[in-house]
């Protein structure tokens, strides 16, 4: 087995974690809805094993920023604020706060990776239906706690036959209900304004992956890798939605190939 990763405490606006020689290229990750920081350890272990400082955060409503608040905006104010020049990456939740942070903070995202995001819901109307389905899981989280929406949350087709492992799940366990209801209702996509128009504006290379069984985020991913400057679109085989957990290997290889080229 490789030797084991030494993670310390990094003080900022959220709760973070950091890894690595402090004057190594940096890699910053930001994890998915119901995650934490620690979702991310597997695949960022291996890039600090490289050489690489990586910094993981506990985006608002998660983890140790459980009592945080914020929407997508504050919350790429709150990630720079804990991070350095590199590459940042992030899965779904994670990957549209990533979004706002290249938009709003372009000198620090030297290369932006992203897993199953969404840029935006253009459609005013289906925006609202969205917002409306967020408010619903809020409430839902609210109402049965978090150990039963997570049973329903990692139930559903869009994370196929992930099969979570004791660890993951109780790391999730640790999250709160008030937490996921206040980053549903100010960090959902519903909430989100689209970036769509914006994409243009992104300079840095760009990574667009989506796992490859995850059809809806297949052809967002090629959509956003085509709307970029300098896009690569990469799909995760034998993945659904959360293809850092399916296959972090294959995801290792495509984040190392594409930052080599």
């Amino acid at each position: 087995m490789p030797d084991p990763v030494e993670w310390r405490p990094l003080s900022g606006r959220l709760a973070a974690q950091v890894a690595g020689p402090d004057d190594g290229p940096c890699m910053t990750f930001a994890h998915g809805f119901t995650q934490t920081s620690t979702s991310w350890m597997p695949i960022a272990a291996e890039f600090v094993r490289t050489g690489h400082r990586c910094v993981l955060v506990d985006l608002p409503g998660h983890g140790e920023s459980a009592n945080v608040r914020a929407d997508l905006r504050l919350m790429a104010d709150m990630i720079a604020s804990v991070s350095a020049p590199g590459t940042f990456v992030g899965y779904s939740l994670g990957g549209r706060a990533m979004l706002h942070v290249a938009l709003m903070y372009p000198h620090l995202v030297q290369h932006l990776a992203l897993i199953g995001a969404n840029p935006g819901i253009a459609d005013e109307a289906e925006r609202a239906q969205r917002r409306d389905s967020d408010e619903h899981l809020a409430r839902r989280v609210e109402t049965i706690g978090v150990e039963a929406f997570l049973t329903e949350w990692m139930a559903q087709p869009l994370f196929g036959e992930l099969r979570a492992t004791d660890d993951d799940v109780a790391d999730r366990r640790r999250n709160t209900a008030e937490g996921l209801a206040g980053s549903l209702r100010m960090a959902g996509t519903g909430s989100q304004g689209s970036l769509w128009a914006r994409l243009r504006e992104l300079n840095m290379p760009v990574l667009a992956m989506a796992g490859a069984l995850d059809t809806k985020f297949v052809a967002i991913a090629h959509q956003l890798a085509e709307a970029v400057p300098y896009g690569t679109f990469a799909a995760i085989p034998d993945a659904a939605h959360a293809a850092h957990l399916q296959q972090p290997a294959a995801v290792i290889d495509v984040l190392r190939a594409w930052l080599s080229g």
